[in-house]
């Protein structure tokens, strides 16, 4: 599960990156489908960084790893 997260996130970092941020893998909970990550860069205190987090992390990660139901920063 992880490396596929991981996957998803390689495949939008150059886009985040692009805009001065970057986002990284912290964990995957399993029992409630949670995959943790942190925005990091320019998206920390950014206000678009929820619709990042929402529109772009998540749905990329769950496109992948269609088993996540939740994304969440830390």
């Amino acid at each position: 599960m992880e490396e596929r997260i991981q996957e998803a996130l390689s495949s939008i970092r150059d886009a985040i990156q692009m805009d001065g941020g970057d986002v990284e893998f912290v964990s995957y909970d399993g029992l409630t489908k949670t995959a943790f990550v942190s925005l990091q860069g320019a998206c920390v205190g950014c206000p678009a960084s929820v619709m990042t987090l929402k529109m772009g992390v998540e749905r990329t990660i769950k496109k992948v790893a269609p088993e996540v139901e939740n994304v969440e920063a830390v």
